[in-house]
């Protein structure tokens, strides 16, 4: 079998990886073999944390909401409960970013809900 000589094309390939692995410290952006690892495992990672992503911003909605509903005298899981049972449907980010922007709507949500737990 006759050799492949891949100079053109593996040339282009190498570059695209050292392209990649641009701002990498050291021998990871320029040397090939440093700079491929690199850059693998980094696709892995953000692979991975695009949907950790999304559990972090759901916790960190739930502990703002919570700790507003607690100002106010009622836990977490009885606020929900209670919107639930008001037929209030708003998603956790809209009720986190409520609780700070917006402390009054938010009381009033919390009233509607002790009022539905109530009735």
């Amino acid at each position: 079998m006759a050799r492949v000589r891949r100079g053109k094309v593996g040339h282009r390939r190498h570059r695209a990886v050292i392209k990649e692995a641009k701002g990498y410290w050291g021998a990871r952006s320029r040397l090939y073999r440093s700079a491929h690892e690199s850059v693998m495992r980094g696709l892995r990672y953000a692979y991975r944390d695009r949907r950790l992503r999304k559990r972090d911003f759901r916790r960190l909605w739930i502990a703002r909401i919570s700790a507003a509903t607690r100002e106010r005298g009622m836990p977490y899981g009885r606020f929900t409960e209670g919107l639930r049972k008001a037929g209030v449907e708003i998603n956790r980010k809209m009720l986190a970013d409520l609780a700070i922007n917006d402390p009054e709507s938010f009381g009033e949500l919390t009233e509607l809900a002790r009022a539905q737990l109530n009735a």
